[in-house]
Order: structure tokens, then sequence, then C-alpha cells
């Protein structure tokens, strides 16, 4: 029997307390990835990419997520499910206390594809859903599925982290929510995309790409531009994209991100990185000037 997420509004919050977890990013393959993303600065971000479904617990601040016309707003204690091939544009602003924390869930391919399959009638969630109310079963259920994917729980053998990943799937089920795993790439902006996730520090060329995708330098740019984008504006977005994610939920330093999307210098980095967000890399961590 399923139940819409009103029915469970009686059930009881989520306790948000001041502190504040560590920022962290883990994945253990086949079965997901988790991160908990930590600013100290109220920042607006264009236009991010998610390419596979996610679960985001807000534990502490405002998140208001907006696709088109549709918006979404969640508080402190609220979580919300997100379909995968989405492109948002996200606002995360401080609780009263100067906070913002997010606990991200994303599971690995395979086990929404198992899933799937025992859920045949259910149509999958299109862009976003918001669960208030949840209660506390539900939310134990998600932190369980975040020990067993976190690196400081290799006691979860991976057939139970599995299990884990699947119960949270069981209860979005029961708010009436399916998810759909990620179907291969369809368009030349997401095969781009795809590739250079794999790989973000390598040196990428036109004619590198094209010849690993079987197909000309002028065929590849045809069809990029029929999709409205260039080969560098693909590689530059894939790139910062994922520097932000970085900056959100880990303490690596900035010359160290820099580096790991493929730039040897912090300051050409930071140039570009603002360029297309519209602040500093330093900004989502309370900085007002870049220091690299």
């Amino acid at each position: 029997m399923r139940h819409s997420p009103g029915a469970f509004l009686a059930s009881s919050p989520l306790l948000v307390t001041k502190h504040v977890s560590a920022r962290s990013l883990v994945s253990r393959p086949e079965i997901g990835t988790t991160a908990n993303v930590v600013q100290h600065s109220t920042l607006r971000i264009s236009q991010l990419v998610l390419d596979s479904p996610a679960l985001i617990l807000l534990r502490h601040g405002k998140k208001t997520l907006q696709s088109g016309q549709r918006r979404w707003s969640l508080q402190g204690g609220e979580a919300i499910v997100l379909a995968g091939g989405q492109t948002f544009d996200v606002f995360n602003q401080l609780s009263a206390q100067g906070l913002f924390e997010a606990r991200w869930l994303l599971w690995d391919k395979s086990i929404i594809e198992a899933f799937e399959q025992g859920c045949r009638e259910a149509r999958p969630l299109r862009q976003a859903a918001v669960l208030r109310g949840a209660g506390r079963e539900f939310h134990d259920s998600v932190d369980r599925a975040i020990e067993a994917v976190s690196s400081n729980a290799p006691q979860v053998p991976a057939e139970i982290a599995r299990h884990r990943m699947a119960e949270v799937l069981v209860w979005l089920s029961l708010f009436d929510i399916a998810l759909a795993a990620p179907q291969g790439a369809t368009t030349m902006v997401a095969r781009l995309r795809s590739l250079f996730a794999g790989s973000l520090s390598e040196p990428w060329t036109m004619a590198s790409v094209a010849a690993r995708l079987a197909m000309s330098e002028a065929t590849l740019r045809r069809r990029l531009n029929a999709e409205g984008a260039t080969f560098a504006s693909v590689l530059t977005d894939a790139r910062m994209s994922f520097a932000m994610t970085l900056l959100q939920s880990t303490d690596h330093a900035v010359t160290r991100i820099a580096s790991s999307v493929g730039y040897d210098s912090a300051s050409r980095f930071s140039v570009r990185f603002r360029a297309r967000f519209g602040f500093a890399p330093t900004a989502i961590r309370g900085h007002r000037r870049t220091r690299t």
C-alpha cells in the first residue's frame, strides 16, 4: 500500500542541532556515493547538472532549487529527492546561526535497476520531490545507508551495504516516489560529460575526443553546434562543476582541487571558476578574497 508524504507528517521530525559535521566525499564501488556539503556563505549557483538520481538531507540552512518555472524549497531537517538528468539553479542560504550543511546520497546504477524490476507499476520521478516530516525511522534508514558507503564502515559487507541502499528506495516508494536508473547518454554534450568525468585532469583535446568517439573533428564540432555548445564550454563546465563538488564536500586546498580538474595554475583556475559561477572558489568556505 502506498502513502503520500502528507501521511507521515505526524511522525517525529528530524532533530537539528547546531553542530556541523566535517566535509566529506566518499564513493564505494557498486554501492554508491555520499557527500557532506558544508558552506559558510550564502551562495546562488546557476545551471548545475545532476546526472544521477540523488537524495539530499538538509541539516542546516535553507535550500532552493529551480528548473524552468518550477521551484522547490526546503528547511533544515527536510529532504528532497532529485531525478537524474536534470539541470537546476541552486540557492543555498545559511541558517540563523550562520550554518549550511547538506548530506547527499547517490545510488549505484545497478541498485536502482534491480529495485526497478520489482516496482514496475511505479512512475519514475520526473524532476524533484520534497519530503517533509518523513520521521525518525526514514532518517535512520538514510543514516545507515550513508554509513555503509562511508570509508569508516569497512566492516559492512557489500551485500549488506547494497541492502541498506535498497531500503532507502523502499522508503521512497512508500512516499510514491520511484527513481529511474541513469540511461546511456543521448546527446553529444552528455556523451562528452560522461567521457570527461572519468579523468577531468587529462589534457583533453578535440582531436583526442573525436578519435575516442570514432568520428572526425568536423562531425564532433557540428553535432555540438547543433546542441548550442562548444567543445571548450562542455569541458570547462564539467571541470568547474566537479570543482564545486570538491570545494563543498572536501577540505582540499584550492591548488589541489585545481590540479585535480586539469589546471596547473590555481590563479587561472580561480579566474575560470569565478567566470562560471560569479564568485571565487574560497567564497564557498567563507572567505571574501581568493586565496590560493
